[in-house]
């Protein structure tokens, strides 16, 4: 056993000791372990016993997004390359050339929604990243757990949200 001169003692960081006339520099531990990365299985499901926001919710939104995104481009192009957009066959019956022009009309428009909901699908992303998602973006409180789910690019809680909804249609009326 060692001799007790020989033995040092933990102290905070902030403080150093006196041993046999020496200062000696105490090296504290860390305060949080580093852990693996976060798993969750594909049938997982949010729960509001959970802490809000933690790192489960997010990687499952993030997940959720990422999905999300990868089916509307996915659609898109299916749009694009392999739909009737391309069909550039001019039709003899007047009727047939406006029905047809509808429908692409129709279809564009579909498309500016998606792509919008992509720029939201990547907005929602990088708020996970700076740990503001899940929350609204004016009154900073919880959107919650089943508005998320319903809909997972919310910005603001459902009382925010109707009050944007209610502003945007008394300027739309100016």
């Amino acid at each position: 056993m060692p001799k007790a001169s020989k033995l040092k003692k933990i102290v905070p960081k902030s403080k150093t000791k006196t041993l046999n006339k020496t200062k000696t520099k105490v090296i504290s531990k860390p305060k949080f372990v580093a852990k693996g990365p976060i798993k969750i299985s594909k049938t997982y499901i949010p729960k509001d016993k959970e802490k809000y926001m933690c790192e489960k919710h997010k990687l499952f939104f993030r997940i959720k997004l990422q999905e999300w995104k990868k089916e509307l481009v996915k659609a898109n192009n299916d749009a694009l390359y392999n739909g009737s957009m391309d069909d550039n066959s001019i039709s003899a019956d007047i009727v047939d050339q406006a029905s047809s022009y509808t429908d692409k009309n129709v279809e564009m428009k579909a498309i500016n929604r998606q792509i919008k909901l992509i720029s939201e699908i990547d907005k929602a992303l990088i708020r996970i990243k700076d740990n503001t998602y899940g929350y609204c973006l004016d009154t900073a409180e919880p959107i919650g757990l089943k508005r998320l789910m319903a809909r997972p690019v919310a910005k603001y809680t459902i009382t925010a949200q109707e009050k944007h909804e209610k502003n945007e249609k008394v300027h739309a009326d100016d």
